[in-house]
């Protein structure tokens, strides 16, 4: 006979409640230079798409006609 599955829902509050206590602290340093390296590759992964897509442009703004165009369909010869 199959019980019904209870939620995880109070194991999980539980968890959230009890982790802080359990925790202990780590001490870390983050240079300067970690926010600017960020920001890099930020920037860096935005120009680099742009210029992917300026690269494919062309297709690109066929491949958005091709969707959002009513397509006509052509019934054949008609008699």
């Amino acid at each position: 006979m199959n019980r019904p599955r209870r939620p995880a829902l109070p194991a999980i509050a539980l968890i959230v409640l009890i982790s802080p206590i359990l925790l202990q602290l780590a001490y870390g340093y983050l240079d300067p230079g970690t926010g600017s390296y960020i920001l890099q590759l930020i920037i860096g992964g935005l120009l680099g798409g742009l210029f992917a897509i300026g690269l494919l442009w062309k297709k690109v703004i066929a491949f958005v006609k091709r969707v959002f165009t009513p397509q006509k369909h052509d019934a054949g010869p008609r008699n």
